[in-house]
Protein backbone atom coordinates (compact mmCIF):
# COMPACT_ATOMS: atom_id res chain seq x y z
CA UNK A 1 0.00 0.00 0.00
CA UNK A 2 1.84 3.50 -0.93
CA UNK A 3 2.26 5.41 2.44
CA UNK A 4 -0.21 8.10 1.94
CA UNK A 5 -2.73 5.31 1.46
CA UNK A 6 -2.40 4.38 5.25
CA UNK A 7 -4.08 7.20 6.53
CA UNK A 8 -7.59 6.76 4.34
CA UNK A 9 -10.44 5.50 6.16
CA UNK A 10 -12.25 5.20 3.58
CA UNK A 11 -15.13 2.47 3.88
CA UNK A 12 -14.65 2.72 8.05
CA UNK A 13 -17.21 3.94 10.11
CA UNK A 14 -16.51 5.81 13.28
CA UNK A 15 -17.97 7.10 16.70
CA UNK A 16 -16.48 10.13 18.95
CA UNK A 17 -18.46 10.83 22.10
CA UNK A 18 -18.65 14.21 23.57
CA UNK A 19 -18.32 15.14 19.77
CA UNK A 20 -20.33 18.54 19.84
CA UNK A 21 -17.36 20.94 20.96
CA UNK A 22 -13.96 20.87 21.82
CA UNK A 23 -11.36 17.93 21.06
CA UNK A 24 -14.66 15.97 19.62
CA UNK A 25 -15.27 17.90 17.48
CA UNK A 26 -11.95 18.32 16.08
CA UNK A 27 -11.40 14.98 16.14
CA UNK A 28 -15.03 14.54 14.12
CA UNK A 29 -14.15 16.83 11.52
CA UNK A 30 -10.54 15.10 11.06
CA UNK A 31 -11.92 11.54 11.05
CA UNK A 32 -14.58 12.75 8.26
CA UNK A 33 -11.83 14.33 6.28
CA UNK A 34 -9.71 11.08 6.09
CA UNK A 35 -12.78 9.49 4.69
CA UNK A 36 -14.73 7.68 7.99
CA UNK A 37 -18.30 8.03 8.35
CA UNK A 38 -18.63 9.29 11.78
CA UNK A 39 -21.26 9.43 14.49
CA UNK A 40 -21.29 12.76 16.49
CA UNK A 41 -22.08 11.65 19.83
CA UNK A 42 -23.58 14.58 22.51
CA UNK A 43 -25.15 14.28 25.74
CA UNK A 44 -27.27 17.77 25.56
CA UNK A 45 -25.76 20.06 23.21
CA UNK A 46 -27.66 18.41 19.73
CA UNK A 47 -27.95 21.94 17.97
CA UNK A 48 -24.33 21.81 17.98
CA UNK A 49 -23.90 18.08 17.20
CA UNK A 50 -26.12 19.01 14.51
CA UNK A 51 -24.64 22.28 13.34
CA UNK A 52 -21.34 19.83 13.16
CA UNK A 53 -22.92 17.02 11.05
CA UNK A 54 -24.17 19.66 8.54
CA UNK A 55 -20.43 21.10 8.10
CA UNK A 56 -19.11 17.93 7.54
CA UNK A 57 -21.56 16.88 4.88
CA UNK A 58 -20.96 20.12 3.41
CA UNK A 59 -17.42 19.03 2.87
CA UNK A 60 -18.36 15.78 1.35
CA UNK A 61 -18.12 13.65 4.54
CA UNK A 62 -21.32 11.39 5.99
CA UNK A 63 -21.92 12.53 9.84
CA UNK A 64 -25.10 11.53 12.04
CA UNK A 65 -26.09 13.08 15.19
CA UNK A 66 -26.70 10.89 18.57
CA UNK A 67 -27.30 11.72 21.97
CA UNK A 68 -26.19 9.69 24.65
CA UNK A 69 -24.72 9.76 28.45
CA UNK A 70 -21.30 7.96 28.17
CA UNK A 71 -22.10 7.53 32.23
CA UNK A 72 -25.31 5.39 31.74
CA UNK A 73 -24.94 1.38 30.12
CA UNK A 74 -28.48 1.29 28.82
CA UNK A 75 -26.95 4.62 26.76
CA UNK A 76 -23.85 3.35 25.63
CA UNK A 77 -25.69 0.20 24.01
CA UNK A 78 -28.20 2.13 22.47
CA UNK A 79 -25.31 4.70 20.63
CA UNK A 80 -23.62 1.70 19.20
CA UNK A 81 -27.35 0.06 18.10
CA UNK A 82 -27.96 3.20 17.13
CA UNK A 83 -24.31 3.97 15.07
CA UNK A 84 -24.59 0.41 13.13
CA UNK A 85 -28.51 0.93 11.80
CA UNK A 86 -27.36 4.50 10.03
CA UNK A 87 -24.05 3.60 9.66
CA UNK A 88 -23.41 -0.30 9.27
CA UNK A 89 -19.98 -1.90 11.47
CA UNK A 90 -17.91 0.55 13.70
CA UNK A 91 -14.29 0.06 13.61
CA UNK A 92 -13.34 3.42 15.03
CA UNK A 93 -14.40 4.82 18.72
CA UNK A 94 -12.86 7.90 19.86
CA UNK A 95 -14.08 7.70 23.93
CA UNK A 96 -13.76 11.58 24.56
CA UNK A 97 -16.57 12.52 26.44
CA UNK A 98 -15.41 14.31 29.70
CA UNK A 99 -16.15 16.70 32.42
CA UNK A 100 -14.29 18.30 35.60
CA UNK A 101 -15.89 18.76 39.08
CA UNK A 102 -13.07 21.28 40.71
CA UNK A 103 -12.64 21.63 44.51
CA UNK A 104 -10.16 21.33 47.05
CA UNK A 105 -10.00 17.81 48.68
CA UNK A 106 -11.37 19.51 51.97
CA UNK A 107 -14.25 21.12 49.94
CA UNK A 108 -15.17 18.30 47.64
CA UNK A 109 -18.32 16.63 47.58
CA UNK A 110 -18.65 12.69 47.38
CA UNK A 111 -20.84 13.88 44.71
CA UNK A 112 -18.67 16.07 43.04
CA UNK A 113 -16.01 12.88 43.16
CA UNK A 114 -18.59 10.09 41.46
CA UNK A 115 -19.07 12.69 38.98
CA UNK A 116 -15.87 13.26 37.47
CA UNK A 117 -15.58 9.35 37.97
CA UNK A 118 -18.56 8.21 36.34
CA UNK A 119 -17.88 9.83 33.53
CA UNK A 120 -14.41 10.10 32.64
CA UNK A 121 -13.48 6.70 34.34
CA UNK A 122 -16.81 5.08 34.17
CA UNK A 123 -17.77 6.30 30.73
CA UNK A 124 -14.55 5.75 29.20
CA UNK A 125 -14.85 1.71 31.00
CA UNK A 126 -18.58 1.46 28.98
CA UNK A 127 -18.05 2.57 26.05
CA UNK A 128 -14.41 0.54 25.85
CA UNK A 129 -16.60 -2.37 26.56
CA UNK A 130 -18.94 -2.18 24.24
CA UNK A 131 -16.41 -1.11 21.28
CA UNK A 132 -14.55 -4.21 21.91
CA UNK A 133 -18.04 -6.27 21.77
CA UNK A 134 -18.86 -4.73 18.72
CA UNK A 135 -15.55 -5.30 16.92
CA UNK A 136 -15.46 -8.83 17.62
CA UNK A 137 -19.31 -9.12 16.17
CA UNK A 138 -18.01 -7.37 13.34
CA UNK A 139 -15.43 -9.60 11.93
CA UNK A 140 -12.10 -8.63 10.64
CA UNK A 141 -12.51 -7.27 7.38
CA UNK A 142 -8.55 -7.02 5.99
CA UNK A 143 -10.16 -5.49 2.70
CA UNK A 144 -10.88 -1.98 5.10
CA UNK A 145 -8.03 -2.57 7.62
CA UNK A 146 -5.36 -4.78 9.42
CA UNK A 147 -7.11 -3.96 12.55
CA UNK A 148 -10.23 -5.59 13.80
CA UNK A 149 -10.91 -2.58 15.50
CA UNK A 150 -9.23 1.00 16.73
CA UNK A 151 -10.45 2.28 20.45
CA UNK A 152 -8.75 5.57 21.40
CA UNK A 153 -8.98 7.46 24.87
CA UNK A 154 -8.87 10.61 25.60
CA UNK A 155 -6.98 11.29 28.79
CA UNK A 156 -4.68 14.20 29.82
CA UNK A 157 -1.39 15.35 30.98
CA UNK A 158 -3.04 14.75 34.50
CA UNK A 159 -2.83 10.86 33.92
CA UNK A 160 0.74 11.51 34.89
CA UNK A 161 1.01 15.12 36.09
CA UNK A 162 -0.83 15.18 40.20
CA UNK A 163 -3.01 18.19 39.95
CA UNK A 164 -3.62 19.93 43.62
CA UNK A 165 -7.81 20.63 43.77
CA UNK A 166 -8.68 18.19 41.08
CA UNK A 167 -8.25 15.03 42.34
CA UNK A 168 -11.29 13.73 41.39
CA UNK A 169 -10.18 14.52 37.65
CA UNK A 170 -6.30 13.13 38.04
CA UNK A 171 -7.59 9.92 39.75
CA UNK A 172 -10.24 9.39 36.80
CA UNK A 173 -7.13 10.10 34.05
CA UNK A 174 -4.67 8.06 36.29
CA UNK A 175 -7.36 4.79 36.04
CA UNK A 176 -8.29 5.38 32.27
CA UNK A 177 -3.97 4.64 31.69
CA UNK A 178 -4.55 1.54 33.10
CA UNK A 179 -7.75 1.07 31.38
CA UNK A 180 -6.67 1.19 28.36
CA UNK A 181 -3.18 -0.48 28.88
CA UNK A 182 -5.60 -3.55 30.21
CA UNK A 183 -7.88 -3.73 27.48
CA UNK A 184 -4.93 -3.32 24.90
CA UNK A 185 -2.79 -6.00 26.26
CA UNK A 186 -6.21 -8.32 27.01
CA UNK A 187 -7.39 -7.84 23.36
CA UNK A 188 -4.00 -7.28 21.07
CA UNK A 189 -3.93 -10.94 19.74
CA UNK A 190 -7.47 -10.17 18.65
CA UNK A 191 -5.76 -7.60 16.35
CA UNK A 192 -7.76 -4.83 18.34
CA UNK A 193 -5.72 -1.46 18.73
CA UNK A 194 -5.99 0.20 22.39
CA UNK A 195 -4.27 3.56 22.31
CA UNK A 196 -5.04 6.82 24.22
CA UNK A 197 -4.17 10.68 23.43
CA UNK A 198 -3.46 13.08 26.65
CA UNK A 199 -4.09 16.74 25.93
CA UNK A 200 -2.10 19.33 27.48
CA UNK A 201 -3.61 22.58 27.82
CA UNK A 202 -6.28 22.81 24.38
CA UNK A 203 -7.75 26.31 23.54
CA UNK A 204 -11.37 25.01 24.90
CA UNK A 205 -14.56 26.43 26.33
CA UNK A 206 -13.07 25.23 30.07
CA UNK A 207 -10.15 27.53 29.81
CA UNK A 208 -11.60 30.26 27.94
CA UNK A 209 -11.50 32.88 31.36
CA UNK A 210 -8.54 32.23 32.22
CA UNK A 211 -7.07 31.97 28.45
CA UNK A 212 -8.79 35.50 28.33
CA UNK A 213 -6.56 36.59 30.70
CA UNK A 214 -3.59 37.81 30.87
CA UNK A 215 -1.68 37.19 33.76
CA UNK A 216 -3.66 33.21 33.37
CA UNK A 217 -2.77 32.70 29.94
CA UNK A 218 0.65 33.88 31.03
CA UNK A 219 0.76 31.19 33.46
CA UNK A 220 -0.10 28.53 31.20
CA UNK A 221 2.45 29.29 28.98
CA UNK A 222 4.87 29.22 31.84
CA UNK A 223 3.96 24.99 31.58
CA UNK A 224 4.42 24.64 28.17
CA UNK A 225 7.97 24.68 26.51
CA UNK A 226 6.63 24.97 22.89
CA UNK A 227 4.88 28.78 23.63
CA UNK A 228 1.96 28.20 22.77
CA UNK A 229 -1.55 26.73 23.71
CA UNK A 230 -2.45 23.82 22.03
CA UNK A 231 -5.52 23.83 19.81
CA UNK A 232 -8.19 21.20 19.10
CA UNK A 233 -6.91 20.35 15.84
CA UNK A 234 -3.79 19.18 17.44
CA UNK A 235 -5.52 16.47 19.00
CA UNK A 236 -7.65 15.69 16.29
CA UNK A 237 -4.94 15.09 13.67
CA UNK A 238 -3.29 12.11 16.07
CA UNK A 239 -6.46 10.94 16.88
CA UNK A 240 -6.60 10.96 12.81
CA UNK A 241 -3.31 8.68 12.71
CA UNK A 242 -3.85 6.42 15.48
CA UNK A 243 -7.05 4.97 13.59
CA UNK A 244 -5.40 4.80 10.42
CA UNK A 245 -3.25 1.91 9.16
CA UNK A 246 -0.49 4.33 9.29
CA UNK A 247 0.09 3.20 13.00
CA UNK A 248 -0.80 -0.34 12.88
CA UNK A 249 1.65 -1.17 15.17
CA UNK A 250 1.05 0.87 17.88
CA UNK A 251 -1.16 -0.20 20.55
CA UNK A 252 -0.91 0.33 24.17
CA UNK A 253 0.20 3.56 23.89
CA UNK A 254 -0.50 7.12 25.46
CA UNK A 255 0.84 10.20 23.15
CA UNK A 256 1.28 12.75 24.85
CA UNK A 257 0.31 16.21 22.51
CA UNK A 258 1.21 19.35 25.17
CA UNK A 259 3.58 20.85 24.27
CA UNK A 260 6.29 19.64 26.32
CA UNK A 261 4.11 20.16 29.21
CA UNK A 262 5.13 16.58 30.49
CA UNK A 263 8.70 17.67 30.63
CA UNK A 264 8.20 19.73 33.63
CA UNK A 265 9.65 22.90 32.51
CA UNK A 266 9.77 24.07 36.22
CA UNK A 267 12.70 21.76 36.99
CA UNK A 268 15.06 23.63 33.83
CA UNK A 269 18.39 24.45 34.83
CA UNK A 270 17.28 23.72 38.71
CA UNK A 271 17.58 20.40 38.28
Amino acid sequence: MAYFDLFSLKGQSAIVTGASSGIGAAAARTLAEAGARVVVNYRSSEADARALCDTIEEQGGTAIAIGADVSKEEDVIGLFDAAEDALGPVDIVFSNAGLQADAAIGEMSFEDWNKAISVNLGGGFLVGREAIRRFRRKGLREEISPALGKLIFDSSVHQRIPWAFHANYAASKGGLKLLMESLAQETASEKIRVNAVAPGAIATAINEAERDDEAGRNAMLDLIPYGRIGEPDDIGRVVAWLASDASDYVTGQTIFVDGGMTLYPGFKGNG
